[in-house]
């Protein structure tokens, strides 16, 4: 408890800090150029990119065990607070601001100070800078919440909401600024990434993986039965992460135009014909279709068509989501079971592998064409761009395990970071949050069934409430 408490004083001191910033500039009223339409359309999708990280708490937390359902929630939910206050004081400044040596963005916009009303011309025209700013936010708070499905069951609350703040300002906004930002160095390579590919699904992905390595298997991995506790929950989750998504592609053309009408429509064929694809392989391989298969099929569809989705037209889009629900199936059926790593909920397997795949796809079918600011790629005659994706997916692969590795270990010189296996066979709700998600939980899947484990998690339900209530 004295360690939470160190980590929050640390965290309101440095958020102090940046008070005066805040009051440094009144911004001036939006002048006539921003466009109404334009602005109205990229804050609406932003609001449906918000709504993918409770989608996603809900995918993921279907997926668990009934004992650790709520700690599998709140660990999407929180990011939104977590993650939001972090991009306003400094974290945008780092992604988006001016170029420092094509790597990071200067602090010249800290506490959002420059921020305003105002359109800034490099990354939004027609719109209010602060609109593209919390539409970027939108992104950030997703990518740490996807994180969690790697390590799901078997990480501490407080290690995590560490782990989420030093990720999203060491790998997160650097890579952002590489990819997006003016001057960043992957940007001025060429390497294309309409919504998020690279920035997104592959470092959190990766970073996902190397973490799942890092602290081990969950106690009784392969031996215990981990069903999905409420697959219902699950499926809920999966619709509302294909609804949010049409915000998370077609908004990244910033403009309410033909673009975004082309990238809503190859985002939603390309889920349709990843969750056909999964299915099919699932049945052909298991010899059953399932609901959670489908589910999984739509989010690596549209995992997939994320970094392509402004620059490919429609067959190429269903091609990408046609290999999105093999290859992810495969890496999640095959690989993971050969390799032996406990990737939870197959957040590697689905954004690492699909993430890693829509980059590479990428340079294979984008045309100018569809978007004249972008490129051609191989089947367009330009063989140039796929050298360019290659570079942008190894850069992004690289960095996020090697600095995912280091800020995982520097944790643990501090904290635990790991639940021990009384917590875990407790669950993680009860020892970490002292709540339950469901009454009568002994009866139900994910938690042993029996007059004494009642007892036990209610006396441990009793005293981490004292714990808390002192």
């Amino acid at each position: 408890m004295r360690k939470l408490w160190t980590i929050f004083s640390v965290c309101l001191l440095v958020m102090l800090t940046f008070i005066p910033a805040a009051f440094a500039n009144e911004t001036a009223a939006a002048p006539a150029t921003v466009d109404t339409g334009d602005t109205a359309f990229v804050l609406v999708c932003a609001a449906l990119v918000m709504l993918m990280t409770p989608g996603l708490a809900l995918f993921y937390g279907g997926m668990v065990r009934t004992k650790n359902a709520l700690s599998t929630i709140m660990q999407s939910f929180f990011v939104i607070g977590l993650v939001t206050v972090q991009w306003t004081l400094f974290g945008y400044s780092l992604a988006f601001g001016p170029d420092i040596g094509h790597f990071i963005g200067s602090l010249d916009w800290i506490g959002l100070n420059g921020v305003g009303q105002a359109p800034n011309a490099d990354y939004s025209a027609t719109i209010p800078h602060q609109a593209f700013m919390i539409f970027q936010s939108m992104f950030a708070v997703l990518t740490v919440a996807l994180i969690t499905g790697a390590f799901a069951e078997r990480m501490k609350f407080g290690a995590f909401v560490v782990f989420a703040l030093l990720w999203t300002t060491f790998v997160y906004d650097p890579i952002a600024h590489w990819v997006w930002g003016v001057g960043g160095w992957i940007r001025e390579l060429g390497v294309l990434d309409f919504a998020g590919g690279t920035v997104v699904h592959i470092i959190s992905g990766v970073s996902g993986l190397v973490i799942a390595m890092m602290i081990g298997k969950r106690k009784g991995y392969g031996t215990e039965v981990m069903m999905p506790h409420h697959l219902p929950m699950t499926v809920i989750g999966a619709s509302l992460l294909w609804f949010g998504w049409f915000g998370f592609n077609a908004g990244s053309a910033l403009s309410a135009n033909g673009l975004a009408a082309s990238a809503f429509v190859v985002t939603h064929a390309a889920a349709a014909a990843a969750t056909v694809s999964w299915v099919l392989t699932e049945w052909l391989q298991h010899g059953k279709p399932t609901i959670l298969g489908a589910a999984s099929g739509c989010v690596a569809g549209l995992v997939a068509i994320t970094p392509a989705a402004g620059f490919v037209s429609l067959i190429p889009a269903i091609i990408i989501g046609l290999g999105a629900g093999i290859i992810c199936f495969l890496a999640v059926a095959v690989l993971k079971t050969r390799l032996g790593y406990d990737d939870s909920l197959d957040a590697f397997g689905v954004h690492g592998i699909g993430g890693t795949w829509g980059a590479i796809a990428t340079g294979l079918f984008a045309s100018t064409a569809v978007n004249p600011a972008g490129a051609d790629g191989l089947f367009y005659g330009n063989p140039g761009q796929l050298v360019n994706q290659l570079i942008g997916v190894g850069a992004s692969w690289i960095f996020a395990a090697i600095m995912t590795f280091i800020i995982l270990k520097a944790i643990g010189m501090f904290m635990q970071v790991r639940a021990n296996p009384e917590q875990e066979t407790q669950g993680l709700d009860i020892t970490e949050h002292g709540e339950r998600g469901y009454a009568y939980q002994d009866f139900m899947a994910g938690s042993p069934v029996g007059l004494g484990s009642a007892v036990n998690a209610a006396t441990q339900e009793i005293t981490v409430k004292k714990t808390t209530l002192a």
